[in-house]
């Protein structure tokens, strides 16, 4: 197999869906020697933020010479990027030597056992765990889980320490539609004897996090209780035990960016105060303030201006908000929108039509997005329009400021069509 057959061999696994459970993995896992237990892993789940938390712990430790594998999910430019190896996409032929390793395993599962078939997630979540564990071993692989924690793919390693970075209502038609449900499915993050830092506001799905800790003995370690952060404009002050770093300046724009950069900082605390890693603070802090992570809250151009973010659910749309009035100042923009099924599209575009001046409406190639028909039934606004051709749209754009957003699949899209 060359590489793009590889890919199209991993894409044809979308047909099977999201069927949740790890038993599939722990089975092809076993026949592969059960890598998952060679790697030094940090398992970070959580509903938002969690791939900004990845790229902040990356950063940090490469910067202290360390050589650090990162598992992120969705990719935004090129497919390789979910398999990083300090923050290099691994290449086409890693690729392909992956695919020729696990694809006789996944065709053993469906013959030889009752569990049915791989699905595109679990490929790619068993040819990371056999690249870092066995064919490129390295220090550290930060794993960004990808829906919930209790049967998600990722959930089958023994973390050196957890994230938690929020609870939200997402996934809900999986995850249960409340948070304590969410609560309880990601609580799974939580291993006995095993440090935990999370970010956890609604107080519902707090007290359960707390008993998840309680009953496995870890060590909880919480944003507001344990962890303080103390904005002064666009920069802040982090506090954590008797440590203080003063005028931290983040690249990636947002109050929530600098909670996420603080849950990697308390996590590299916890591992240099242990001895698993020793910890140039300097570094760190350079390594930490550079992250600029694509697809969230990203300009691509400046006049007019125009903005990608893949905000996908509440929180995220809320957070975008935010930022947009507090470092750009704007007041009303146009948005170009288009999602995924399962998302909350009117309670989404209710709080963008606040900043909206008009709510373009388009659909994407992406085999779970929505028409942009369904979306415009959606959205509750008096200046929407439907947009057919949403590259020549961005392209021919000349209005006062353009917001692209809805899905991170989207944003990958429209980042591989158009060269801004």
């Amino acid at each position: 197999m060359n590489y793009l057959d590889s890919l199209y061999w991993i894409h044809e696994r979308t047909k099977f869906g999201i069927k949740p459970g790890v038993k599939r993995m722990e089975w092809m896992l076993e026949q592969l020697n059960n890598p998952q237990f060679n790697i030094n892993g940090i398992h970070v789940g959580g509903t938002n933020g969690k791939g900004s938390t990845v790229a902040y712990l990356r950063s940090a430790l490469v910067d202290n010479g360390y050589e650090v594998g990162t598992f992120t999910s969705p990719f935004i430019e090129t497919f390789n990027e979910r398999i990083s190896l300090n923050g290099v996409p691994i290449s086409d032929d890693d690729i392909v030597e992956l695919v020729q390793k696990v694809k006789p395993v996944s065709e053993a599962l469906e013959l030889e056992t009752e569990l049915g078939t791989a699905t595109e997630f679990e490929i790619i979540t068993t040819m990371m765990f056999l690249y870092f564990g066995e064919l490129h071993p390295v220090d550290f692989v930060v794993v960004e889980a990808g829906l919930g924690i209790r049967n998600d793919s990722t959930n089958v390693f023994k973390p050196i320490l957890s994230i938690l970075t929020s609870i939200g209502l997402d996934h809900t038609e999986i995850l249960g539609d409340s948070y304590v449900d969410i609560a309880k499915d990601k609580g799974a993050i939580v291993k006995p004897d095993t440090p935990v830092i999370y970010a956890v506001k609604n107080e519902e799905a707090l007290k359960i996090i707390r008993g998840f800790v309680e009953q496995q003995n870890a060590e909880g370690i919480e944003l507001e209780r344990d962890i303080s952060i103390v904005s002064e404009g666009e920069e802040f002050t982090y506090r954590y035990k008797d440590y203080e770093l003063e005028t931290l300046l983040l690249n990636m724009l947002g109050e929530h960016q600098k909670e996420n950069a603080a849950l990697a900082i308390t996590a590299l605390i916890e591992l240099n105060e242990s001895g698993i890693v020793d910890l140039d603070f300097n570094k760190m802090i350079d390594g930490i303030e550079s992250v600029s992570w694509t697809g969230r809250i990203e300009r691509v151009k400046e006049q007019p201006l125009m903005i990608v973010d893949g905000a996908h659910n509440n929180e995220s749309v809320e957070a975008l908000i935010s930022t947009l009035k507090g470092y750009y100042h704007v007041e009303q923009l146009d948005i170009l929108f288009a999602a995924t099924k399962g998302k909350p599209v009117n309670v989404m575009a209710d709080q963008l039509k606040t900043i909206a001046s008009t709510f373009y409406i388009t659909d994407f190639d992406f085999h779970k997005a929505l028409t942009k028909e369904e979306i415009f039934d959606e959205v509750r606004f008096d200046h929407k329009e439907l947009v057919d051709d949403y590259v020549k749209f961005i392209e021919d754009y000349q209005g006062k400021g353009l917001i692209i957003t809805g899905s991170l699949y989207f944003i990958s899209e429209v980042k591989a069509k158009i060269k801004f």
